[in-house]
């Protein structure tokens, strides 16, 4: 076939799954249930997912053990993750050297969302999942979230439901919209990632008791709702395709401030230019080193200060997971954060405020970060100058001038009780178009199209992408420019 016969094809197909997935955000009412039914079905999973959560002194984790040699915090089976030490120099931001712990999860997991065409419409198969770190025990997760330990069953526990949707090389069942490896938080994981996926099926697969069928516009909904979409099931929706974006990468970057070259360019330069090393270390030479501030006690690892994070231990019962009692660590942040991103319009188009933003954790230095992402607390003993850039922007703003305004909470598997506030916020009209050399004016569909790829946008940044994709504002900005 010609290569514009092959090309006219795939402007084609993309096209109509853009008309497809656009039916679904616009969909007045889902065709399974309504959104009154929905709550009251999720009212029902919260009563039937009894989960109780008790901290614990460390001595009592089962199969978990502080390694004699390397003071590594780990599970027997050598599986699942391990609490480590890591040594951080760098040329950027207030502090230039550190130790602290971290998470070392190399293995990477499936984050996978089901839609399917019913009456149709698409639906997404969403999970209602408790998790030991939530505020609240259920959050709405993604069809599958399963780290490679839990679906290989190494917990000895049941088997992962409809993940043979997202194993595509054994099967071939599922039509595949989005497959993409992402990274997480880089400041508590080293190196993690996970497969950010989306499939289609057919009508062979239905909503099991704990999971049901929603359209974008339900989900969408629930993004205004604190704590209720869970943090993988939105890193999965802002890499689903933008229904509202038809343009695609080939209008090079028609509207923005800098084309798509230019970003790309910018990026490279970041990541050029930051210089930063992380080492992994024993974590007991992180607890001995002098001045690291960092101790363990029987009941946690927690730095000297009381600020960032410590490791604790937990004790779970619950009566819908894969494995019915268990022990592990978790990590629990301390302070609330904020997460903002800026936007403003220029010639008509909206665009976002983005950082290059650095963490030990990454594996390029650099991601793509909201304006401003940090915890305040720990920002609270240095001078002005060493404070994140526009957080007083954030702080200052005006009713009228948020648009976004959310609690939400970060992964509940390895985070206790992680929150962080999202917000977006239209800057003023003298709010100035030259930005500092880490910060960049971008689109939404230039964000939309570095999500095609790994490692560009960090997980922060995804979560207000899925929130950008339902404002209105940002729907008429589009629509005007296509």
């Amino acid at each position: 076939m010609p290569e514009s016969s092959v090309t006219g094809l795939l402007h084609r197909s993309g096209s109509l799954l853009t008309a497809r997935l656009a039916a679904s955000a616009t969909a007045v009412e889902g065709e399974v249930m309504s959104d009154d039914q929905f709550f009251a079905w999720l009212a029902g999973r919260q009563r039937a997912h009894v989960q109780n959560v008790r901290r614990v002194a460390f001595d009592e984790l089962s199969g978990w053990d502080f390694d004699p040699g390397t003071g590594n915090l780990q599970h027997r089976s050598g599986r699942f993750y391990s609490v480590q030490g890591l040594q951080v120099r760098t040329g950027f931001g207030p502090a230039r050297e550190w130790m602290q712990p971290i998470i070392n999860q190399p293995e990477i997991g499936i984050l996978g969302i089901a839609v399917r065409e019913i009456n149709g419409v698409l639906h997404c198969l969403m999970q209602a999942k408790a998790e030991p770190g939530n505020v609240n025990g259920v959050q709405l997760s993604p069809t599958v979230q399963a780290t490679k330990s839990n679906y290989s069953r190494v917990h000895g526990g049941s088997a992962v439901p409809y993940l043979d949707c997202f194993r595509t090389g054994d099967s071939g069942r599922a039509k595949v919209l989005a497959d993409v490896l992402q990274s997480e938080q880089g400041s508590w994981f080293y190196c993690k990632r996970n497969r950010n996926m989306v499939v289609e099926v057919g009508p062979e697969v239905e909503a099991a008791e704990d999971f049901c069928w929603l359209t974008i516009r339900q989900i969408n909904s629930l993004l205004r709702h604190e704590n209720l979409l869970n943090m993988d099931a939105r890193t999965v929706l802002s890499c689903m395709p933008d229904w509202r974006v038809g343009a695609g990468a080939e209008d090079g970057g028609r509207g923005s401030l800098h084309s798509d070259v230019e970003i790309r360019s910018w990026i490279t330069s970041r990541q050029s230019e930051h210089e930063l090393t992380a080492v992994l270390l024993p974590l007991r030479e992180v607890e001995r080193t002098a001045g690291s501030g960092w101790k363990r006690t029987e009941e946690a690892i927690s730095h000297e200060r009381g600020l960032f994070f410590s490791i604790i231990g937990v004790d779970v019962s619950s009566s819908h997971r894969e494995v019915a009692a268990w022990t592990q660590p978790l990590l629990e942040p301390l302070g609330g954060g904020i997460i903002a991103l800026l936007v403003k319009r220029f010639g008509g188009v909206l665009h976002t405020l983005i950082s290059a933003h650095v963490e030990p954790g990454y594996l390029d230095v650099v991601e793509l970060g909201p304006t401003v992402q940090c915890t305040p607390e720990n920002y609270a003993h240095l001078s002005a100058e060493d404070q994140p850039p526009f957080l007083d922007v954030v702080r200052d703003r005006r009713p009228e001038q948020t648009l976004f305004d959310t609690m939400l909470s970060e992964e509940g598997g390895r985070f206790y009780q992680a929150e962080n506030r999202y917000l977006i916020i239209e800057a003023d009209e003298d709010f100035p178009a030259r930005t500092p050399e880490d910060f960049r004016w971008m689109t939404l569909r230039q964000l939309t199209e570095l999500l095609k790829y790994s490692h560009y946008l960090n997980v922060q940044a995804r979560t207000l992408v899925a929130a950008l994709r339902t404002l209105q504002e940002v729907e008429d900005s589009d629509a005007d420019h296509r």
